[in-house]
């Protein structure tokens, strides 16, 4: 009975060590990211922790020739230099995609990659790393 608990106890806590931090969003037809029920779409992630990034991706006006619709580069605020493994394209419908948060916590940006419409310039968003 007593290792069958400590088995259970080990099992809840490996269980919790790999936890998965869903993030939901929207890559819109109008050039924007949405997060429902934020006005300003930001993520904020602790650092090196697993993410699902659970999008649903509406086409614009443009798209690239491969059929992606938007991209998505995760770049540091202070040298725009992109983070390794976080260089994503979406096709219509719904994706998702596992990634490693990044281990330097600190100011990030998400910007779009595909020239998506004449408001492509416009689609980014606030991405923050903390310890």
């Amino acid at each position: 009975m007593v290792m069958l608990m400590a088995a259970t106890l080990l099992g809840s806590a490996a269980c919790a060590q790999t936890q998965v931090h869903l993030i939901e969003f929207t890559a819109d037809s109008d050039s924007r990211y949405k997060i429902a029920g934020l006005r300003t779409p930001e993520i904020t992630v602790k650092a090196g922790e697993q993410v699902l990034l659970r999008v649903t991706a509406r086409r614009g006006k443009s798209w690239n020739r491969d059929g992606s619709i938007h991209g998505f580069a995760l770049l540091r605020t202070k040298d725009r230099t992109r983070v390794e493994g976080w260089d994503l394209l979406f096709k219509p419908g719904i994706q998702e995609f596992q990634l490693t948060a990044p281990t330097e916590p600190g100011e990030y940006v998400a910007v779009c990659t595909v020239i998506c419409s004449e408001e492509h310039e416009g689609m980014h968003m606030k991405f923050t790393v903390v310890p």
